[in-house]
């Protein structure tokens, strides 16, 4: 009766286990597998910020894909931002590429810094703090 105990155990953590593995791989951000309404400002499963891309093809015909940037968030994984901070924030879903030239609108940067969006939107916060950053250097 006691090894039939520890049996029984055994499979539910076994199936324990599996579920949550199996949750765990669903749950992965990947900047190629994002459409043009979730890439911009979405931090994949590795850290590294997704960016949205336009191609025009030989035919005229525009077509959008999301990849994988170089550049890191801090402390931020996993991360497609809610439509509330995109708006809060001033931000456009359809930005391609990731630049501070945003950063010279005063109207943006008062969206920005507005409570709505700073106190509630770190990975833009993030994003932008970064980028004010980097042009420092």
């Amino acid at each position: 009766m006691a090894s039939n105990f520890s049996f029984k155990n055994l499979a539910v953590l076994a199936l324990a286990l599996f579920a949550f593995c199996f949750q765990a791989t669903l749950g992965e951000v990947t900047c190629e597998h994002l459409d043009q309404d979730t890439c911009a400002y979405a931090v994949s499963s590795t850290g590294k910020r997704c960016v949205l891309e336009k191609h025009v093809k030989r035919s005229g015909e525009e077509e959008y894909t999301c990849r994988t940037s170089e550049i890191e968030a801090d402390k931020i994984k996993n991360w497609i931002e809610t439509d509330q901070c995109v708006k809060a924030c001033g931000l456009d879903r359809k930005s391609f590429g990731i630049s501070s030239d945003s950063l010279l609108d005063s109207r943006f940067t008062q969206m920005l810094c507005s409570p709505q969006c700073y106190n509630s939107c770190p990975n833009v916060v993030d994003l932008y703090f970064n980028l004010a950053a980097g042009e420092g250097n």
